[in-house]
């Protein structure tokens, strides 16, 4: 979490991506630096986009999470800066070492009480603006998991309520009004995310959306056409609302059931209501799924002509 940043108009730094990067949006109409971990330039973020410097340890460094690529031989920071362009826009996103753990133990503290939420550690990222030497300060803090088995024994109760459902003959309009209504929040969690990654404006979230999250937004739409299709009781509506029911809980659902065993979420809500979100998406989902497919069953069992029975031969 960034703490304190330098006071100038125009200067925005946060942390984006739950804290796996750090973004510096540069609007002051001046150039300022990002020193690199020797203190050697390693970001410029001019009014016309971002520069990195090819001779910095860190440009190649920061390229992952971990931290785990292999500098070549001419990243030296003790020579001059050489720039290539990162970015059109004058806006830095990078994953910077200096403010995340990066042992693949905990720290100390953290294995003695891993249920108490503490402090690792303070930070400072340096930066530069012309002769000027200035901070972002933040702190590193552990925020404990919860337990996934409880929020998974959720899942499933709820799921469970909702696939009953399909043993009542007339629950397609209630199946039909909770896929209209699951839709949206699978939509508003991708947005969400997109926010928390750093997108700003309609337009550009809109493109994060269909370049990151095209596949929870499509079934998001498919599970709210299914909704609408159900509720004009068209032949195939139970058909539709498990196929898209499915759909919807693995793509929007399972593919976020992370946030079930993590105590930092990667949308800017709170936790709990994240975890909410996506527990109504997979359960929801999932149960619909379930109900629409009981519901088929006992169509085609109503359906099947029933056999006729044989006369007893006479002499």
């Amino acid at each position: 979490m960034v703490t304190s940043a330098p006071p100038m108009e125009g200067l925005t730094v946060r942390a984006v991506e739950a804290g796996a990067r750090l973004e510096l949006d540069n609007r002051t109409g001046r150039t300022l630096e990002v020193l690199g971990y020797d203190g050697e330039p390693y970001l410029e973020v001019r009014p016309d986009g971002v520069y990195e410097n090819t001779r910095s340890p860190a440009t190649y460094l920061n390229e992952t999470l971990a931290g785990d690529a292999e500098p070549p031989p001419t990243a030296d920071p003790t020579q001059p800066p050489e720039w290539r362009r990162a970015s059109d826009e004058p806006v830095a996103r990078w994953h910077d070492h200096r403010t995340h753990w990066m042992s693949a133990e905990p720290p100390p503290a953290v294995r003695a009480d891993p249920r108490q939420e503490q402090r690792v550690r303070d930070w400072v990222v340096p930066l530069r603006d012309g002769v000027s030497t200035m901070e972002v300060r933040g702190t590193l803090d552990w925020v404990p998991p919860p337990s996934p088995g409880v929020w998974w024994a959720f899942v499933i109760i709820v799921g469970a309520a909702v696939a009953a459902l399909g043993l009542w003959s007339r629950a397609l309009p209630v199946l039909a009004g909770l896929a209209v209504a699951l839709g949206p929040l699978a939509i508003g969690y991708a947005v969400a995310r997109e926010v928390d990654a750093g997108t700003t404006g309609v337009g550009r979230v809109l493109v994060g959306l269909l370049v990151g999250q095209v596949w929870p937004v499509a079934t998001a739409l498919a599970v709210i056409a299914a909704g609408v299709y159900a509720f004009r009781r068209r032949p195939a509506a139970d058909f539709a609302l498990a196929m898209a029911g499915t759909c919807v809980a693995v793509f929007a659902g399972a593919a976020n059931a992370a946030v079930f065993a993590r105590g930092v979420v990667p949308v800017p809500w709170s936790p709990g209501l994240a975890r909410l979100v996506i527990l109504a998406v997979i359960a929801v989902g999932g149960g619909m799924a379930v109900a629409a497919a009981l519901r088929m069953r006992e169509a085609a069992r109503a359906a099947a002509p029933e056999p006729e029975q044989e006369e007893p031969a006479t002499s």
